[in-house]
């Protein structure tokens, strides 16, 4: 399997789309699975199931900063490197789904009950997520010359 099918497969399995894009992707860039899963587990759903930012897309995030988070104050350069890999991302993103607002992806307000109740009966979570989770996965490698490993 290839990095994006490990990520579509984590996320299968049951881990969240943020979780999915982290630990496949944050072991290539020195962090362990478990803290990966550990610190990007409240971003799932939109960032806690509150519909907002997709939870694929603030778990590349992570990996962006992974890769090209600034550590020293007077790094500047680095910080405008990820800020602008962040933009391009996004833009990547949007492209192809419309979109990073989870509740706009589903066309379903999953921070309510009757949205959660929803999603589940129409299975948005198992029809339409794995597509982000892969679409992410994808612009991530692209962007960033990273494989998932696992």
């Amino acid at each position: 399997m290839n990095g994006f099918e490990r990520a579509v497969s984590s996320f299968k399995e049951g881990f969240s789309c943020s979780q999915a894009l982290l630990s496949i992707y944050g072991t290539q860039l020195d962090l362990n699975r478990e803290m990966a899963l550990k610190v990007s587990g409240a971003f799932g759903g939109g960032m806690g199931r509150m519909g907002e930012t997709c939870g694929a897309v603030t778990g590349a995030f992570m990996v962006i900063g992974l890769k090209y988070g600034k550590t020293r104050i007077e790094d500047e350069q680095t910080k405008e490197k990820a800020y602008s890999l962040v933009k391009e991302f996004v833009d990547k993103f949007k492209s192809r789904n419309g979109s990073i607002i989870c509740r706009e992806l589903l066309d379903c307000d999953i921070s309510t009950p009757e949205g959660m109740k929803l999603a589940e009966e129409k299975k948005l979570v198992t029809t339409l997520c794995p597509k982000f989770v892969q679409d992410a996965a994808e612009i991530i490698e692209q962007i960033l010359g990273v494989v998932g490993v696992v």
